[in-house]
């Protein structure tokens, strides 16, 4: 663990799968976890998630138009972040590094969540809420 960042734990998640979970009181706008995953080119990133898509997996993050981090190699615990549409989490590209950010105050045993903003492209069901029609 990151000095300075706040506890966080993985556990199954409602939402999707695993989840990762607030191990403490976070602040509003505080670094919660850094996003890693092997730094790769974009064209690298369209192969690997014609993979990915099928099995519903998106751990392709795109940082730019050039670069994108691969959460399946080198990934850490924020490859478990889960969507939601109304987030209590935010991203922050700062160079390479992607940072999950908390969008306000969350309480310790709450699920960190972010919008991944896919626009619908992986075809995969939205399941934040029960009857969400949107696609990511």
């Amino acid at each position: 663990m990151t000095r300075g960042l706040p506890h966080v734990v993985r556990r199954r998640s409602r939402i999707s799968g695993w989840g990762v979970y607030a191990g403490q009181p976070i602040e509003k706008d505080a670094r919660i976890v850094e996003y890693k995953g092997q730094l790769i080119s974009q064209t690298e990133a369209w192969r690997r998630e014609q993979r990915y898509l099928p099995r519903q997996r998106i751990w392709i993050f795109t940082i730019d138009k050039r670069r994108a981090r691969d959460a399946a190699f080198g990934g850490n615990i924020a490859r478990y972040v889960n969507h939601r549409c109304h987030p209590n989490c935010y991203v922050d590209i700062e160079g390479q590094q992607i940072w999950i950010r908390a969008s306000r105050a969350i309480r310790k045993g709450e699920e960190l969540t972010y919008d991944y903003n896919t626009g619908g492209a992986a075809k995969i069901p939205c399941r934040c809420r029960p009857g969400c029609r949107r696609m990511l």
